[in-house]
């Protein structure tokens, strides 16, 4: 399984377009190439919020928003967050298919 930038460019493209209307034409604006900037900043905002994750409102959630905006900008970015994304999800059906069998009928009469 080959993977490359363009599956991260198509899996942000997907989660975008899930995203409600307003919210999605703000990322859609932040993506933008002239952006590099805004996008830059807000990019390093996010990832030092989530560095101070254990402050009120900052967390964990920032992090990976932060790597995400970065990767528009750093390419090289693209192919491990993928991967990391593809074993999140792999890990997710893990833990939703072991939570369903405990969960399954009792043996209870």
């Amino acid at each position: 399984m080959n993977v490359t930038p363009q599956d991260w460019d198509r899996r942000v493209d997907a989660l975008s377009a899930k995203l409600p209307d307003r919210l999605r034409r703000a990322v859609d604006w932040l993506r933008e190439p002239s952006r590099v900037w805004i996008r830059l900043a807000a990019a390093f905002l996010f990832i030092l919020g989530g560095i101070f994750s254990i402050l009120p409102v900052l967390g964990l959630w920032m992090l990976p928003v932060g790597l995400a905006l970065l990767a528009q900008d750093v390419p090289g970015l693209k192919v491990p967050l993928e991967h990391a994304a593809r074993w999140i999800e792999r890990a997710w059906a893990r833990l939703v298919q072991a939570w369903r069998r405990r969960s399954g009928p009792s043996d209870r009469s």
